[in-house]
């Protein structure tokens, strides 16, 4: 079978420079996935920046242009990566679909685009509706967005835990989120909190819908270095089915379930974890987290129970990025395939961002 020629807008951390973070699980990036996966050709890529262009060249041995329309016309791939600023999403995605020079369709059946789907809600709807068929108009017809612990197998493992049942009904959702010192809460809501949210309805297969908050404003300058508190709720969607098998709320998985999120700043650390407090047990997962507790009889008090942790442990690769290629393999070869984290997934996230303040 070919490979799949591919090639990466954004020629930044994400789509290669992180692989040179010797403590980073590989790959870690779109270049070193798209290396690493036998049934992918790495043809090109696309930055403004001379600088991303030359390293990015140096150690993939692929042509790079300043144009990323030129790149498509010239290069023709069958799978685009865009990692490039959010507000620029919805240009590139429009650029995947567009007509080139010589009036040919680019026909890149699909398009990985780095989170957050897009700057505002308006772009990430446009995003979303390049994924409708048009009268058979060329078109994009998948998009993969790179909420990249739907494909992580620690969260594979712990949705299957709460799906399962044997926690009981999810009754609660805590979570954290600190990305050190001197970021405004706003920045880091709107670009780690997009994957605290998607994980949160990945795990649980249900809408993250916001009620209220309170605490330190989001829009604070960095030096208030205070915590907000975001207030929601849980409420069931509709599910779909992927190439990775359906996904099933299970027992964890109701109506109108509490959910506190602390995003907040100062911290010399970064915390991004969460924990799902269910009838028998809870569950904590995050980063370097992941723990199973449950109910049993207390040795502590007559009459009792407490929680004990189990022996469910995590260890070894979580094969976040690899399994994020797969996918976007499987659905170039399968037409009847949807992403398991598709365009509908990344809007979700940017409603719920929204809805938390429309600030944009």
């Amino acid at each position: 079978m070919e490979q799949i020629p591919v090639a990466i807008i954004g020629l930044g951390r994400i789509a290669s420079l992180l692989e040179d973070d010797k403590r980073r699980e590989k790959p870690c990036t779109h270049a070193g996935a798209i290396a690493a996966n036998s049934d992918c050709r790495l043809v090109a890529g696309a930055d403004i920046d001379e600088e991303r262009r030359r390293l990015f060249s140096e150690r993939w041995n692929v042509p790079v242009y300043a144009d990323a329309a030129a790149m498509l016309a010239e290069q023709s791939p069958a799978m685009l990566v865009i990692a490039t600023h959010p507000d620029s999403h919805a240009h590139y995605c429009r650029l995947a679909t567009a007509i080139n020079t010589s009036g040919a369709a680019h026909s890149i059946p699909v398009v990985i685009c780095e989170k957050p789907l897009a700057d505002t809600l308006q772009k990430a709807r446009q995003i979303a509706a390049l994924t409708a068929s048009k009268g058979g108009a060329p078109g994009v017809l998948k998009i993969v967005t790179n909420h990249e612990r739907r494909y992580s197998e620690d969260y594979i493992s712990a949705r299957a835990v709460l799906a399962e049942g044997r926690l009981g009904k999810l009754l609660g959702v805590r979570s954290c989120l600190y990305m050190g010192r001197g970021r405004r809460l706003l920045d880091v809501l709107w670009h780690d909190g997009t994957h605290l949210a998607d994980a949160i309805m990945f795990l649980t297969g249900s809408a993250l819908k916001h009620r209220r908050s309170w605490g330190t404003k989001l829009t604070a300058h960095p030096a208030a270095a205070g915590t907000a508190y975001l207030e929601g709720y849980l409420e069931q969607s509709g599910e779909k089915k992927s190439g990775l098998g359906a996904r099933k709320p299970g027992r964890a998985s109701c109506a109108k379930v509490p959910v506190l999120i602390e995003v907040g700043a100062g911290r010399d650390h970064l915390v991004f974890e969460m924990e799902f407090s269910c009838e028998q047990g809870r569950l904590r997962i995050g980063n370097g987290v992941y723990e199973v507790w449950e109910s049993g009889e207390s040795p502590y008090a007559q009459g009792f129970r407490s929680l004990k942790r189990t022996g469910d442990v995590f260890e070894g690769p979580t094969g976040y990025f690899a399994n994020m290629v797969r996918d976007a393999v499987a659905c170039v070869r399968e037409p009847d395939r949807q992403p398991l984290s598709g365009a509908a997934d990344g809007l979700r996230v940017i409603e719920y961002l929204n809805s938390v303040r429309p600030w944009r």
